[in-house]
């Protein structure tokens, strides 16, 4: 992830946790969570020229590929302790 794309997702989830803090947007449905975004999203979109759906999936992605690196880490640092069986 390079360091334009963590700043975007960094934004947009810093928006994200003043407008729907209470939400798991695993259980929101997408439509949902672009209305909440869409302010947010829409600054992104003209500031970087591109289609305000292009933005939203960028952000997927990045919010994909972030949990997946801090899953990557927790294990890293905390694998021998989760996999020991007592």
């Amino acid at each position: 992830m390079t360091t334009e794309d963590r700043e975007m997702l960094n934004r947009i989830m810093q928006y994200a946790d003043e407008v729907m803090p209470d939400v798991d947007p695993e259980k929101v449905r997408i439509s949902e969570q672009i209305d909440k975004l869409r302010p947010v999203l829409q600054q992104i979109a003209m500031e970087k020229a591109m289609p305000v759906e292009e933005v939203f999936i960028k952000y997927m992605d990045l919010a994909t590929e972030n949990a997946v690196e801090y899953e990557q880490k927790m294990k890293a640092d905390f694998g021998d302790i989760m996999s020991t069986n007592h």
